[in-house]
C-alpha cells in the first residue's frame, strides 16, 4: 500500500493510535506549518461520557491533541511525497493560505509520525510570558492545574516511531487535586417537574 495518501483520514474518524497530518499553512520566510493530530489516552484518564454522548456535536467530535511543525516546503515534499509548492491546491482562509491534506498515519523514511506529549513544570520563556494561555487548565476558563504547587505546561512534538503503542513515551504529571465535576440542575427539567 502506498503511504502518505491524501484524504485517507479525518478528524471526525480519528481513533486512538492513529495520527493525522491535517493540513499545511504558509507562514513567514517561505516556510510552512504542518498540523498533526492524534488522540492520546493516558493510562490514568477514564473515558469521558460527555464526549461520547455528544460525539455528533462538532465541538466534541475530536479529542485529538495537536502539534505543529515548521518545515521548508521542498523538504516536506521530499519526505511526504506531496507537492507543497505553488501548483498545490492552496486556498485562502482566515488563518492564511491552507493546503488540506488529511493523511492518515503519515510516514517519513518508513517510520510513523507520532505525537509526543511532555508535561513539565518548567516553563519556556514564551510560556512564562503567556502564563494565562500557556499553563494547563481545567477547561477553557477553569482553574489552573498544578503539580507539587507549580503550574503544569503540556508540550507536544512530533517524533518518528515504528512502535504501534507509544503511550509509554508520554510524560503526564499527576495533578495536585483532581477536578470534581458537579452536575448543575437543568432549568428545563425543573420547569417540567413544576408542571406535573
Amino acid at each position: 500500500m502506498e503511504t502518505n495518501q491524501l484524504n485517507t483520514g479525518s478528524l471526525e474518524d480519528l481513533k486512538p493510535g492513529q495520527t493525522l497530518l491535517v493540513n499545511a499553512r504558509e507562514v513567514k520566510n517561505g516556510k510552512i506549518h504542518l498540523e498533526f493530530a492524534e488522540v492520546i489516552k493516558s493510562g490514568s484518564q477514564p473515558t469521558n461520557v460527555l464526549s461520547l454522548l455528544n460525539k455528533s456535536d462538532e465541538r466534541f467530535s475530536s479529542n485529538a491533541r495537536r502539534a505543529w511543525v515548521t518545515a521548508e516546503p521542498i523538504d516536506a515534499t521530499e519526505y511526504f511525497g506531496v507537492d507543497f509548492g505553488e501548483r498545490a491546491e492552496w486556498y485562502m482562509s482566515d488563518k492564511g493560505n491552507i493546503l488540506d491534506l488529511n493523511i492518515l498515519n503519515p510516514t517519513m523514511n518508513g517510520e510513523r509520525c507520532r505525537l509526543l506529549i511532555s508535561e513539565t513544570t518548567e516553563a519556556t520563556e514564551w510560556q512564562n510570558a503567556n502564563l494565562k494561555t500557556a499553563a494547563k487548565r481545567r477547561g477553557k476558563e477553569g482553574d489552573y492545574i498544578t503539580h507539587q504547587g507549580a503550574y503544569v505546561f503540556s508540550n507536544t512534538s512530533i517524533i518518528l516511531s515504528k512502535e504501534e503503542d507509544t503511550s509509554e513515551l508520554h510524560t503526564f504529571l499527576q495533578s495536585d487535586v483532581e477536578a470534581i465535576q458537579v452536575a448543575q440542575p437543568i432549568k428545563e427539567l425543573a420547569d417540567i417537574d413544576s408542571m406535573m
